[in-house]
């Protein structure tokens, strides 16, 4: 199989509807596939052969979404670099995959090619914003587009290959790969396409306003798959997302609660036409009771809340909006929830030794499932530790209420004992998001001769 392949079809559906939007660049259907298919066969010119690693490193662009839908035709498999990291963690990067070349753009081109040639691996440098006078050896995007044919292109590759090194160094520091396989992203994307309120379909729009090279562009092939068009925001911004979904009249977004905290405090909210959202998913952190009372107040009864990580590559607990508007109206307790399994995801809470806890029981949260990661790419202890008899061990505390709702409480690392008591330091951040004066709240435990911890 191939999950390129989606493009194609959806060239074939929806040739001249729009796919994609970032600033002043736009592609059709049709545009896009070809264009992938260029890139594909250039870099299989090139010597890449499926299984080898492609990076990129860029903020927001269009041609991400290219390289990302290039790759897999290409059955290579795409290790996405935070585009906040520094040099060394680059240079990291590039020789622990190894990658074999590096899409970048102009903010990272000194960073790039200085990591590049400390990791002596002989990654490939292609800028996607080439200088007046490029290094040897370079090869620029453009130039790589213009030496193929946009012929179809695609390769053959089993699900349990590895299609995405998704890095993440969690509460240790320490970065680390889960190797989502080509079957956990073809799960990941069923499970978009099986919501009734946010699936993707021809005509919807969507709004990808973080980095796409995290949570937020995860949506990207479902919305492919879908037919919808999706909008990708070159820069972070309250204003820019406000405008853009009411200039565009954007369907879906995802946010994570730190941007909803700029939204809501930002002072031109007030009277701009969100009317067409439909579906305004958060996520990617814990959020307190009061913001989601304060998010349906604003966006409407549209809001779903979600719970994943970079080891289960989606959502595995979902809280939709329909559940989050009865929580306002009559069940508070329930905007505490991330939500209820998602279709075909099993959830447990466990105790140190395992055993499934009882209702309200604080333990481990752990999770099986067809877009469950099996492995850290090279790291067979860290494995061992977390991917257990094929369940995700996630170091995250919870209690599950006896109607299977999910109530997050820390990381295991960041629970504070205070006189032996246990405190989470998400119920204390609960606690003062209710104080209308605060908009962000962290907590954090520091040594204490009395009390062990405050």
């Amino acid at each position: 199989m191939n999950l390129g392949t989606y493009l194609s079809r959806s060239a074939r559906y929806w040739p001249q509807e729009t796919a994609l939007v970032c600033g002043e660049r736009s592609a059709t259907f049709a545009e896009l596939d070809r264009v992938t298919n260029r890139l594909a066969s250039a870099l299989a010119a090139r010597g890449l052969r499926p299984g080898d690693a492609v990076a990129s490193l860029a903020w927001n662009r269009g041609e991400l979404v290219e390289v990302e839908f290039a790759l897999y035709k290409a059955g290579l498999t795409r290790a996405p670099i935070n585009a906040r990291l520094g040099r060394g963690e680059i240079e990291h990067i590039l020789r622990y995959a190894p990658v074999r070349a590096l899409v970048f753009d102009a903010a990272h081109r000194e960073d790039a090619l200085a990591a590049i040639a400390a990791a002596g691996t002989g990654c490939l440098p292609v800028p996607l914003d080439p200088p007046a006078s490029p290094q040897t050896g370079e090869a620029a995007y453009d130039a790589l587009l213009a030496e193929s044919a946009d012929d179809p292109f695609s390769v053959d590759v089993a699900e349990d290959e590895p299609c995405v090194l998704n890095f993440t160094s969690g509460s240790t520091g320490a970065l680390k790969a889960a190797v989502q396989t080509v079957g956990n992203r073809l799960a990941n994307m069923r499970k978009q396409l099986m919501s009734d309120e946010s699936r993707p379909r021809a005509g919807s729009r969507y709004l990808a306003c973080g980095p796409i090279t995290h949570a937020t562009g995860m949506g990207l092939l479902a919305g492919v798959f879908g037919g919808a068009t999706t909008y990708v925001l070159p820069a972070w911004s309250p204003e820019s997302f406000l405008a853009t979904v009411e200039k565009e009249a954007v369907t879906a977004t995802f946010l994570v609660p730190a941007m909803l905290n700029m939204v809501l405090a930002h002072p031109g909210a007030a009277g701009r036409d969100l009317s067409s959202l439909t579906s305004v998913r958060i996520g990617g952190a814990p959020i307190s009771p009061q913001r989601l009372r304060d998010a349906v107040e604003f966006f409407g009864p549209v809001v779903a809340q979600g719970y994943g990580l970079g080891e289960t590559t989606s959502v595995v607990a979902g809280l939709s909006s329909e559940e989050i508007a009865r929580a306002v109206e009559e069940d508070a307790e329930l905007l505490q929830s991330c939500g209820r399994a998602a279709y075909d995801t099993e959830i447990r809470v466990v105790d140190e030794a395992g055993r499934e806890l009882g209702p309200r029981e604080v333990g481990e949260i752990i999770v099986r499932g067809p877009d469950c990661v099996r492995e850290y790419w090279k790291e067979p202890e860290l494995s061992a530790q977390t991917f257990r008899d094929g369940w995700v061990h996630t170091g995250d505390l919870a209690w599950m209420r006896e109607d299977g709702y999910l109530f997050l409480v820390d990381r295991k690392k960041d629970m504070i004992i205070s006189g032996g008591f246990n405190i989470y330091c998400t119920e204390v951040e609960a606690a003062l998001y209710e104080h209308p004066a605060v908009q962000e709240a962290c907590v954090i435990g520091v040594p204490d001769e009395k009390w062990g911890e405050a």
